[in-house]
């Protein structure tokens, strides 16, 4: 649960810091460029989703409280909301790489003891929470990130067909989550990024 906290915590602090280089300091401003857990805490998704899915037996997942972004104080609105919501899932692959490299490092033994069988799990932990969170988000449903991104990207009748799920979105993920759905979606996307990364662990 600490590295789910970090994590997601992370994530929304790279959507924040995101939006404050692309021209919007609303983030800022209300106090939500900060590690403190406290202004971050969702009570769906800090507190039930991770909850639910260890009840079902699956890895732990979930979301921070979105950071407010004002899309009309962004240099160019659409594109920029974008490369916000994409900052989210990015930083939890450049956690998850990060923590690929810290196990790697750990397996040489240099440390030694307890505190290295502790540190590796950890470091496990967070590679595949974060790879999670990633998928997770990716997935184009609103309020994930995924639905930002389709958002800048499609054009037309497209965006106008997509946009009737919008206020549906979050009953649309609880579905997912609750009837055992989301696994089917997330365990072979998961797999995939796993393979990627192991490599990097030393090919534990």
């Amino acid at each position: 649960m600490p590295v789910l906290f970090f994590s997601v915590i992370f994530h929304e602090f790279a959507h924040g810091y995101a939006a404050y280089r692309r021209g919007d300091d609303t983030a800022y401003l209300s106090g939500r460029l900060s590690f403190n857990p406290l202004p971050h805490i969702d009570p769906v998704g800090t507190l039930i989703l991770p909850a639910a899915c260890i009840l079902m037996g699956f890895p732990a997942m979930g979301w921070a409280k979105p950071v407010p972004v004002n899309p009309y104080r962004l240099h160019s609105p659409r594109k920029d909301m974008a490369l916000v919501a994409l900052s989210g899932p990015l930083s939890n692959i450049t956690l998850a790489l990060f923590s690929a490299l810290v196990f790697k490092l750990l397996m040489t033994g240099f440390l030694g003891g307890e505190l290295t069988m502790t540190l590796l799990k950890m470091a496990g932990f967070s590679v595949v929470i974060n790879l999670l969170l990633a998928v997770f988000n990716l997935i184009p449903v609103f309020p994930l990130d995924g639905s930002q991104i389709a958002l800048g990207v499609l054009k037309g009748r497209a965006l106008e067909i997509y946009e009737k799920h919008l206020p549906y979105g979050m009953y649309i993920i609880l579905a997912l989550v609750f009837t055992g759905a989301l696994q089917y979606i997330m365990r072979p996307l998961l797999g995939l990024a796993l393979m990627l990364v192991y490599p990097i662990m030393g090919g534990f």
